[in-house]
């Protein structure tokens, strides 16, 4: 029961996320070539045939671009809505284009994605979660704000991508319009490193083993500085911070003790003596 992940970019440059099992995996996004996404999942080991389908946050170019080459090339559908399709202008295969509802899963294999609404300057975004025999890995990039559903599937994820994009003074003080920055820490924009550690330490359950701080700003952020705050408040998760030039190391999620241990205290009398039967 075990889930693998890699950030193979990320960052205005660029974004898409591998989730997978031993056998079937799914890409949040791809946003890079689909040259660069082979040459990297080569690097890591992992094999394009085990990809299923490409799941599409929404129509901004550094989440899409790689995926009409992508799409043809190995035949994979595209869940996409069609609000975000017409605003994409993506020319795909009709037959290679799916729809997803929010909050209602979809069946890949033995793979379970759900689509949920969020906060961000498109126009239908959506964040995932992606979920195998109980282990459940999140993709939170692309926020204005954590809203209740970035709140509520959170807190279910023994892993995640979280958006970690600028540092407050780094931003102010940063050479770029009023206008800009007034977008970027807006609802609809993206998070900062200060939202995005409250949210991990407000929410994270006791569960989670691993966290990719994700979406990092060339210009109003630093790797470094992230990876430095959010190691000091870890509490034994494991920070990673993706890059915007290559990709991540594979991570191997699977259960912990923690989450054996939760599992039993919410479970009622019935259950619980037949687990130990």
């Amino acid at each position: 029961m075990s889930l693998y992940i890699t950030s193979l970019n990320s960052g205005s440059n660029g974004n898409c996320y591998y989730v997978g099992n031993e056998k079937e995996a799914i890409l949040v996004d791809a946003g890079i070539s689909c040259r660069e996404i082979e040459k990297r999942m080569k690097r890591l080991g992992l094999c394009m045939q085990k990809v299923k389908a490409v799941f599409v946050s929404h129509e901004h170019t550094d989440h899409i671009k790689g995926i009409p080459s992508l799409a043809k090339k190995y035949q994979l559908p595209v869940y996409i809505t069609t609000t975000t399709l017409f605003h994409s202008r993506l020319f795909l295969d009709g037959s290679l284009v799916k729809s997803f509802v929010a909050n209602v899963p979809i069946e890949i294999s033995d793979l379970t994605i759900t689509a949920f609404p969020k906060f961000h300057d498109a126009s239908d975004p959506y964040s995932f979660t992606v979920t195998h025999n109980g282990i459940k890995v999140g993709v939170f990039t692309d926020i204005g704000k954590p809203c209740k559903h970035v709140i509520k599937y959170f807190k279910e994820c023994h892993a995640a991508f979280l958006e970690a994009n600028y540092d407050d003074n780094m931003l102010d003080t940063g050479s770029y319009p009023f206008y800009l920055k007034k977008r970027i820490k807006g609802e609809k924009g993206h998070l900062s490193n200060k939202q995005a550690l409250e949210l991990f330490k407000a929410h994270k359950p006791s569960y989670m083993s691993h966290l990719v701080l994700s979406h990092l700003s060339k210009n109003n952020n630093c790797p470094h500085l992230v990876q430095k705050l959010f190691d000091a408040d870890s509490g034994g998760v494991k920070m990673i911070v993706a890059s915007r030039f290559e990709e991540t190391a594979v991570y191997h999620i699977h259960e912990t003790a923690n989450y054996n241990s939760s599992l039993r205290r919410n479970l009622p009398a019935p259950q619980l003596s037949f687990l130990f039967t």
